[in-house]
């Protein structure tokens, strides 16, 4: 009827006289082959966030799903997922790679704050992407500091940072070559508390686990279970989940089926029982 009556009239005062809103009237139905895309682009994601549309359309053929680049614009731009790009470390200035290698091949982590791990995912909305940074204590896989932001600016690693500094200082920082952690200002910070900076080698994302899988726990137990409308409510909800649940009070396997707050707990009892109270006039 309003394609019909359009063609005599402006479409506004068709919606209008119908009581339709416009955008019904220029709404089509998105193919069902955009929604396998979009199911594909999830999958890259979950391994690698900073993906653009480029290295998607190379991705997606490498996993025998070839996609016109011009498709691949479109269903992006359709969706809201057309992301800014990233900072770039200075011109001029040396990359991190060769500066910070990985140091925790072989190294035993025997204590608090002795290894944080930092990583990044996206995190699907009803429409669109938020993105998650979180910043893990490795022994006691405690989420020391995490942000939420609609972008994937160094604001979003370093909010995460500045939260888990607040809390303590580990001896070393370990993250992958993402260019959010190769910033001069999340460097700066690390610099500043003097912590060993610790890369994974490039292309080797599986360097690491421990952040990899605490994001995997928080998707299947917080993030595949809601549907959240805004940022806001991205952060507060993940928020809630990770300082209420996840280390409060989910228990880990890995930590004698304690939670982290408890383990932490516990073996700092342990340890200032073994050093024994205080020498009189202490």
């Amino acid at each position: 009827m309003a394609q019909h009556l359009a063609g005599q009239a402006p479409v506004g005062v068709v919606c209008r006289a119908l009581e339709l809103a416009p955008s019904s009237y220029y709404y089509r139905p998105r193919p069902p082959e955009d929604l396998e895309v979009l199911g594909w682009i999830e999958e890259i994601w979950t391994d690698f966030p900073t993906y653009g549309y480029r290295r998607l359309g190379v991705e997606l053929g490498r996993r025998g799903h070839p996609v016109n680049h011009k498709r691949l614009q479109r269903i992006l731009k359709e969706h809201d997922l057309v992301r800014p790009p990233g900072p770039r470390p200075a011109r001029g200035e040396a990359g991190p790679a060769g500066r910070y290698p990985n140091i925790l091949g072989g190294l035993g982590v025997e204590r608090p704050d002795q290894v944080w791990c930092a990583d990044l995912t996206y995190v699907r909305m009803g429409r669109g992407f938020v993105y998650l940074a979180v910043v893990l204590d490795v022994f006691t896989r405690a989420i020391r500091g995490w942000e939420v932001s609609g972008s994937l600016a160094s604001a979003l690693a370093c909010g995460a940072l500045c939260r888990a500094l607040a809390r303590g200082t580990p001896e070393i920082h370990h993250s992958d070559q993402g260019i959010q952690y190769a910033a001069g200002e999340y460097v700066a910070l690390l610099a500043g508390q003097g912590v060993r900076i610790s890369l994974s080698a490039r292309g080797r994302p599986t360097d690491n686990p421990y952040v990899e899988r605490v994001i995997r726990t928080l998707k299947e137990e917080e993030v595949y279970l809601n549907e959240y409308r805004s940022v806001s409510e991205a952060r507060e909800e993940i928020g809630r989940f990770i300082d209420q649940v996840y280390n409060a009070k989910r228990i880990h396997s890995a930590l004698g089926y304690l939670t982290p707050a408890e383990y932490e707990a516990q073996w700092r009892a342990e340890r200032a029982r073994e050093a024994g109270p205080p020498p009189l006039g202490g």
